[in-house]
């Protein structure tokens, strides 16, 4: 029996080059900083945090930087994985992550290990030209048929995108894994290590079972869509920013998910008021003035 893991799961921060960057009418920025907040003030320190992509929402410098210095903040390893904004070369070179074991080269595609837990991060990209669907590569797939056996360790997989519909008809258009059913059957191999299935893309707390494995979505940390029904637009709701907090304990894996409220601005840290200290009264001094004479201009 492995000791008690546990890990924050965050998603779609959608951080710009500004700390005033706002999308679809939504700032940002604070809410990633007031997350950081709540991570570090946490009872119980989880033992790392997993990002599942989206860090930012143009892949250009300056927003990776406030990415970087944001995040390094926190008081426990993070973990990133690619998003459909992101870059893996990106990631890899401006963001810090924990101890870990790198698969592929050009794709993000890693696994590191805490507490005899396997974990296994993957990336779901695709060609622009599909965007925002994802899609699994052959080489990658290669590598997770060797990774996803029915020995070995407990398993617990993260990536962006969503594999199943969601019963709103824009979003199971254009968000979802292109080979899902492929990857699916992979992760199916290994059987009872598999501890769940976490990703972000749509915005939303949501839970979705197939063939025994538990899919998991974290909220967005700054806005959410909603996902009605037969839908044909996307939109976004009044929903608080959120996070997902996981136990995994003995053979259970446990989700609890928490919304935070949403913060509109970055409020700068004003410097704490000095104590109040008792000093001795200055000697009184006899000061001489001379006055000007009247030609002299004061």
């Amino acid at each position: 029996m492995n000791p008690e893991t546990y890990f924050i799961h965050i998603s779609d921060t959608h951080i710009g080059p500004t700390k005033d960057y706002k999308r679809h009418g939504f700032a940002s920025y604070p809410c990633a900083e007031k997350m950081v907040e709540i991570i570090n003030s946490f009872p119980h320190r989880p033992d790392f945090v997993i990002h599942t992509g989206d860090v930012v929402t143009e892949p250009d410098d300056a927003s990776y930087k406030l990415a970087a210095e944001l995040f390094d903040r926190l008081d426990v390893p993070i973990y990133f994985a690619n998003g459909n904004h992101d870059r893996a070369q990106d990631i890899r070179k401006f963001l810090t992550m924990g101890p870990k074991t790198d698969l592929m080269d050009d794709e993000l595609v890693y696994r590191f290990d805490v507490k005899g837990n396997r974990f296994l991060v993957i990336d779901g990209r695709a060609d622009d030209m599909l965007d925002p669907h994802g899609n699994i590569s052959e080489a990658q797939l290669e590598i997770l048929r060797r990774e996803c056996t029915a020995d070995g360790p407990p398993l617990t997989i993260f990536l962006h995108y969503p594999l199943w519909p969601i019963n709103s008809t824009w979003f199971d258009s254009h968000m979802l894994i292109i080979n899902a059913a492929e990857l699916h059957d992979i992760f199916l191999q290994a059987g009872n290590r598999l501890r769940g299935v976490f990703h972000g893309h749509i915005h939303m707390p949501l839970q979705n079972i197939k063939d025994g494995i538990v899919y998991t979505c974290a909220p967005s940390t700054f806005a959410q869509f909603e996902a009605w029904p037969g839908a044909k637009e996307p939109a976004f709701s009044q929903a608080p920013p959120g996070y997902g907090f996981v136990h995994l304990v003995g053979d259970q894996t446990l989700v609890r998910q928490h919304t935070f409220e949403r913060v509109t601005k970055t409020v700068k840290k004003e410097r704490p008021t000095p104590r109040t200290i008792a000093f001795r009264e200055p000697t009184q001094k006899r000061v001489t003035l001379r006055l000007p004479k009247a030609e002299e201009t004061i």
